[in-house]
């Protein structure tokens, strides 16, 4: 018990020591590890236009050179061309790329 607590008080140490980033890159590997249903919506305007699902991670793309944060997501999920939320004959895996200056989306968790 004493060690579980010196070690649950050395990870909080830790967590609020790094950066937001540093933060959330840790939270993406713990979710990588455990994966997710993951559900990509994307939007014109107010109307539905693309949907993705059972989508593992949206990862924020990194320069080789700099190691700075590109102003783009991708990911890897069915192309749910009908919006019934259940993978169909026809729909297939596929890799995507969204914006982050021009593309309205909401990324969440299907609880299906």
């Amino acid at each position: 018990m004493k060690n579980l607590m010196i070690i649950s008080f050395t990870a909080l140490l830790l967590l609020t020591g790094c950066t937001q980033e540093s933060q959330n890159k840790f939270g993406r590997a713990i979710q990588n590890y455990t994966g997710t249903n993951g559900v990509l919506d994307v939007y014109a305007g107010e109307k539905l236009v693309k949907r993705f699902i059972k989508i593992d991670k949206l990862t924020t793309a990194i320069a080789t050179e700099t190691n700075e944060a590109r102003p783009y997501r991708y990911g890897y999920g069915v192309n749910d061309a009908n919006f019934n939320m259940v993978v169909d004959d026809g729909e297939k895996k596929v890799y995507f790329e969204i914006s982050d200056y021009s593309t309205s989306y909401v990324f969440y968790e299907n609880s299906k």
